[in-house]
């Protein structure tokens, strides 16, 4: 680290000088893009630019069903970067136990999770489907974390309709807020977005406590208020899937969640009953944990430090940027005596 803090050789000077002034450039438009000071008239105005990707929009519009698997961590941002996926989900429940070794109970606050999924934004070249929980709070949450949530580069933002704090969808004794208090966040989160590039998906969690047609009065009214994207969460079979997605008016996503209520169906089912999209969020941590668990128990049991099958370290090592790192000591660092 002494070698990168001394000043650049002569020799190098302007060569140096470019490289960190393009550095510069991109560090400062990155602040810029990200401000997040209110406005000096008009207390919950803002000044950030919207970085929302439009290309979700247009997916949805083209009508050609698409996948987006969940990222629980960065390691897990930059394979499904080299994998060429168009869209990643920030799912709450896996970035919550894997940041904080805690469940999607409500424990994480706003500022974690705006933290966290910023900091996917900037890992990933995908557009970023976050999850916003219920809003972290009231209404004056909701507009806050829409803001929030808009301004750290994310596309879209899923809200839901459980009581405050919540729970994971797939899990039992889900409380829910009556319908009107959903369509007012809605609204809130609709008018709270810089740019119509910013897409709101609706979530209900109704299924378990006022069965299908709750399902589709929330989702009907949901749709009404605003919202670009409906959510029919841990529906539980086919013929119920292809009921509600006929049913209701705006594109609809499903949850396939390993383990969960919903059964895990082939893309082309789902596409055939009428779903959007599919996200997969729990997929690359259990298979990571899975992974996880055989090489330490290797390592226990028989002392195998190197097993087959480990992902290359060199290459690992240019997916987080150490290329960037060396080719600035090539044009920057005094070499070392």
């Amino acid at each position: 680290m002494a070698a990168l803090e001394r000043p650049c050789t002569s020799g190098r000077l302007t060569d140096c000088r470019r490289f960190l002034g393009q550095a510069a450039a991109r560090a400062a438009a990155h602040a810029n893009a990200l401000a997040t000071g209110p406005a000096v008239r008009g207390r919950w105005k803002r000044q950030a630019i919207s970085m929302a990707d439009p290309l979700l929009r247009a997916r949805l519009a083209e009508g050609r069903f698409f996948m987006v698997p969940g990222v629980q961590d960065m390691i897990a941002a930059v394979i499904a970067r080299k994998v060429g996926f168009e869209f990643v989900y920030g799912t709450g429940y896996w970035l919550t136990a894997s940041a904080f070794g805690l469940p999607d109970a409500g424990i994480a606050t706003y500022t974690q999770m705006r933290d966290r999924m910023e900091t996917l934004v900037r890992t990933s070249t995908a557009a970023v489907i976050a999850d916003g929980d219920t809003g972290y709070g009231g209404l004056i949450n909701v507009h806050h974390t829409v803001r929030g949530y808009e301004a750290a580069g994310v596309t879209a933002i899923q809200l839901e309709d459980q009581e405050f704090p919540k729970k994971c969808g797939h899990m039992p004794d889900k409380r829910i807020v009556p319908v009107e208090d959903m369509v007012e966040r809605i609204k809130v989160a609709c008018a709270a977005r810089h740019s119509r590039d910013f897409v709101v998906i609706a979530r209900t969690d109704a299924r378990q406590s006022e069965g299908e047609q709750g399902v589709l009065r929330r989702l009907r009214a949901y749709a009404e208020a605003g919202a670009d994207v409906l959510f029919p969460e841990a529906l539980v079979e086919e013929e119920e899937m292809a009921r509600v997605c006929a049913e209701l008016p705006l594109p609809c996503m499903v949850n396939m969640a390993n383990g969960g209520a919903s059964p895990m169906l082939e893309p082309t089912l789902l596409a055939k009953l009428g779903f959007a999209f599919a996200i997969y969020p729990s997929l690359t941590s259990l298979a990571a944990a899975q992974a996880m668990e055989t090489v330490l128990r290797a390592l226990k049991d028989t002392g195998a430090g190197d097993p087959e099958g480990l992902f290359d370290f060199r290459e690992f090592s240019a997916l987080i940027g150490m290329d960037e790192v060396r080719e600035f000591e090539r044009r920057c660092a005094r070499p070392s005596v």
